[in-house]
Parts: structure tokens; C-alpha cells; sequence
């Protein structure tokens, strides 16, 4: 990959990194309630969904979800229900005591809720297969092209997830009392909720 490509994927990546959206509110809604470590589980699992749905798109089978109808419609919908429950959960979660979330904390919880959130996005796949070819040469060997991608933009978007669960976790101190509590459980559910709606009501372009 020339280096002009890359960097032309650099820029990419990280508009699409710092644009607000699932990923983001899980990072901060984890970073409030859990502190920064148990954040970086969530994003290794929003990570480890990216390389995943990278191979897919690879492998050709990103292509594949973006012309069968029905198939991205399963997805879809799948992805819809998971982001909701999410929010219907972080709704019903707003009376749960300070200081009850540190015993809370479960590391593998963590790293799945992270993993199915951008997993069950097939819109993620679908925007990868239109954009990855753009940046691959195939005069060149294409998994290492593709790796460079993988790497890329997984660590563009670490470090700008971290610093979201960053800031969240600077806000906690703030945010200790129940009905502090109250409010940034259902400010977050009500994201997860908007979310999981507009993704069911989206189509594939």
C-alpha cells in the first residue's frame, strides 16, 4: 500500500472513529459506570468485531450480505433488538446504588456487549465493502493490504473509544449520587434504544 493511500485511509478512519454512534455511547456509558479498565474490555471487544467483519469483507462475503435483501434484513433486525435491549437494560439498571457497579463488573460481560454491538451491524460491513476496495491495489498482495487496514483503522478507533471512556470515567465524581445515577442510565438507554430504532428503520444505503 503506497503511503499516500494510507494516509488517505488514515483520514477515513478517523472521521468515521470520532462520528458518534453505538460504539461511542457503549465506551462512555462503561467508562461512567464501570471506570477506564473496565472500559478498554468493551472496546477490545468493539475491536475484535471490526477484524471480524473486515475478514468478512475480505473473504467476499461482505459482498454477498449487500446484494441478499434478506440477509442484511436478519442482520439488521438482529442488531436493532440487541441495541434496544441494551437500552431497555441501562433504563431499568438507573436505581442500582454508587458503588454497587464496582462488585458489578463482569470482564467477559463486558468484552461480548462491546463484541455483538458491532457485530450485529451489518451496516458496518456493507460500509466496509464499499470502502475498503477503494484503497487496495490488486497489482499487490491483498490480505497484507487488508491487514494494514485491519490495523489501522482497530487502532485509530482504540485510541479515539478510549478517550471517550476517558472523559466518561473524569465525569464520574460528578455523578455518584442515585439521581445522577438515575439520569445517565436513561440518558444512555435512550440512546440505545434510538439507536436500535434508527438502525431497524435504515436501509442499506
Amino acid at each position: 500500500m503506497a503511503l499516500a493511500t494510507w494516509l488517505a485511509f488514515l483520514l477515513a478512519a478517523i472521521l468515521i472513529a470520532v462520528s458518534p454512534g453505538p460504539g461511542a455511547a457503549t465506551s462512555m456509558s462503561v467508562g461512567l459506570r464501570h471506570g477506564y479498565l473496565a472500559a478498554l474490555r468493551a472496546i477490545g471487544g468493539l475491536q475484535s468485531a471490526l477484524l471480524i467483519q473486515l475478514s468478512i469483507v475480505a473473504a467476499g462475503l461482505g459482498a454477498l450480505l449487500s446484494a441478499s435483501t434478506t440477509a442484511f434484513n436478519i442482520m439488521k433486525f438482529l442488531g436493532a433488538a440487541y441495541l434496544i435491549w441494551l437500552g431497555i437494560q441501562k433504563w431499568r439498571d438507573a436505581t442500582q446504588a454508587p458503588g454497587d457497579e464496582e462488585a458489578a463488573v463482569k470482564p467477559q460481560g463486558l468484552f461480548t456487549q462491546g463484541l455483538l454491538v458491532n457485530l450485529t451491524n451489518p451496516k458496518a460491513i456493507v460500509f466496509m465493502a464499499a470502502l475498503t476496495p477503494q484503497f487496495i491495489d490488486p497489482a499487490r498482495p491483498q490480505w497484507l493490504q487488508f491487514a494494514i487496514i485491519g490495523a489501522t483503522m482497530c487502532g485509530v478507533d482504540s485510541i479515539v473509544m478510549s478517550g471517550y471512556a476517558l472523559l466518561a470515567t473524569r465525569l464520574r465524581r460528578w455523578l455518584r449520587n442515585p439521581r445522577a445515577m438515575k439520569a445517565q442510565n436513561r440518558f444512555f438507554g435512550g440512546i440505545f434504544i434510538g439507536a436500535g430504532a434508527l438502525l431497524a428503520a435504515s436501509s442499506r444505503h
